[in-house]
């Protein structure tokens, strides 16, 4: 058995005499005991050396300098009090201390604290590092100068484990491990002409949140609407089967608030209350449906964060299944904490990737028809009345397109060879590019563009609608370059509800407090 401080075990209470393993004697503490041995006075049949009845030599330490460090932790902080009656010159040497210093045989107050505080760093010597585990009924202590120390609670997986670590705000101690801070989870879904998607988060630095849960699928329950005017079968059931799958991501997770929403597929079609009914009835799920103006400002307040301090005006576009917002921004010098607070003019145009693609064809688009679906948006955005935008300077002026279409063109321009939203979210497209990327789409044929992986064959039909759109937007609005937001409502549902129940400014308090802890 090994001595939890690096020396061997004795079998006995006396001290071990075995020296080291070399036929050497230890140095380390020789001729420091006045040339007396520290076990004068023990029984001879405790002596480890073979030979019973032999007395200690003087001047030689037959005991191991971890023993003698472990005896002086006891009871006395020092020699035994045998000790001291056979060797009462020796105990008022000095000794050197294992740090490097010098202390009392008595061992002050300072070294211990010393000793105690580089303890856990060094571990134990002879034993394998175990994690420092908190007594059952221990809170955590949150100190500002150990950040990334992780709570000693177990938890359900390592990312939560790594989440916490690296978050700021509070740990909530919760028993069984549960997964922290559960009631600070949000979630916002979006059920759009095109697609269904939802996300589930957690609160982070002031303005951001971390994303914990995420699911999109194509459903277009938009089909057939324009000239029909009602949601067909097939497009509800496939609605259905996508929110059926977000009510049971929701159900699995506590989630403190949420907000649901419907947008222009449900605003224009006849039966479309009595979808979101049905909805209710086999999901749990109760969608409202948002008027035009909420969506624009949702969109601007998911990407404000890619508007930077120096940009002076901005105009926001959100090209959709069924329709396409469109905020104009106006910052000036001092800037709102929402950015939505900054939109002086906005407009809904009743036109998406889906109805324009239903009604001029998406699948063989020549550049006469592409130019006939731009001719109709243009006609579209003549009408919003919007003064003209002054630009002072290189820079206080850009365009955002937070669509498909945008990011779509993004990662053609990428070359991806699979699409990946961390390289396309926040680039800068020059205005040279948008036009180069637009002019190769035109001139792909529907299977060149399913083939891509960056579109796929759900989108190969829709693409050349959006990049209309996209060019009548950019007729109106010339920009040098424009910035790709890989975002949109979710984000600003998210936003929206973390900064009303005021999450970022009590974390940021909170972590105050513990900053000034003594």
């Amino acid at each position: 058995m090994e001595d939890p401080e690096g020396g061997a075990r004795p079998q006995f209470d006396g001290a071990s005499a075995a020296g080291r393993k070399d036929g050497k004697k230890s140095r380390r503490r020789k001729g420091k005991r006045g040339g007396q041995s520290r076990n004068a006075a023990q029984p001879a049949s405790h002596d480890l050396s073979g030979h019973a009845g032999e007395t200690a030599r003087p001047k030689e330490d037959t005991e191991s300098p971890a023993r003698k460090r472990k005896r002086r932790r006891r009871g006395g902080r020092g020699a035994s009090q045998p000790d001291i009656a056979a060797q009462p010159q020796a105990f008022v040497q000095i000794v050197t201390h294992s740090h490097g210093g010098t202390r009392p045989d008595g061992d002050s107050p300072s070294s211990r604290r010393n000793r105690r505080k580089h303890r856990s760093k060094r571990g134990l010597q002879g034993r394998p590092l175990a994690p420092v585990q908190a007594p059952p009924s221990a809170k955590p202590e949150h100190r500002a100068d150990a950040p990334a120390r992780p709570s000693p609670r177990e938890v359900h997986d390592a990312e939560a484990a790594n989440r916490r670590s690296r978050q700021p705000g509070p740990e909530v101690e919760r028993a069984g491990g549960e997964h922290p801070w559960p009631d600070e989870l949000y979630a916002a879904l979006d059920l759009g002409t095109n697609n269904c998607r939802l996300l589930i988060a957690q609160p982070t630095r002031p303005g951001q949140f971390r994303v914990v849960d995420a699911f999109s699928r194509i459903v277009r329950l938009g089909e057939g609407l324009a000239a029909s005017g009602r949601l067909s079968d097939e497009a509800m059931e496939r609605a259905v089967d996508a929110l059926r799958i977000c009510a049971s991501k929701l159900r699995s997770r506590e989630i403190r608030r949420m907000r649901l929403i419907a947008t222009e597929a449900c605003r224009q079609a006849a039966n479309g209350e009595e979808f979101l009914k049905r909805v209710v009835a086999e999901t749990g799920l109760d969608l409202e449906i948002i008027d035009r103006e909420t969506e624009a400002r949702l969109a601007v307040s998911g990407c404000s964060s890619l508007v930077g301090r120096e940009t002076r005006s901005v105009v926001l576009f959100d090209i959709g299944g069924g329709s396409s917002e469109i905020a104009v921004i106006r910052i000036g010098d001092n800037r709102f904490a929402r950015l939505a607070n900054h939109i002086t003019h906005w407009t809904s145009l009743p036109v998406g990737v889906v109805t324009l693609s239903e009604r001029h064809g998406g699948r063989d688009v020549t550049p006469e028809v592409f130019e006939g679906m731009v001719s109709e948006v243009a006609g579209m955005l003549s009408n919003f009345d919007c003064p003209e935008i002054e630009i002072g300077e290189d820079g206080d002026f850009h365009l955002i397109g937070t669509s498909g279409t945008v990011t779509t063109l993004a990662g053609v321009h990428l070359d991806l060879p699979r699409y990946d939203r961390r390289k396309v979210d926040g680039i800068w497209l020059s205005d040279d590019e948008v036009s180069a990327m637009q002019a190769k789409l035109l001139s792909w044929n529907f299977e060149s563009r399913a083939a891509n992986p960056c579109i796929g064959p759900d989108r190969a039909d829709l693409v050349l609608a959006g990049c209309a759109i996209l060019e009548a937007i950019r007729r109106r609005w010339p920009s040098p370059r424009m910035r790709v937001a890989d975002r949109g409502l979710r984000e600003g549902l998210l936003t929206d509800m973390m900064a009303d129940d005021g999450v970022w400014r009590r974390n940021r308090n909170r972590r105050g407090q513990r900053g000034n802890k003594g």
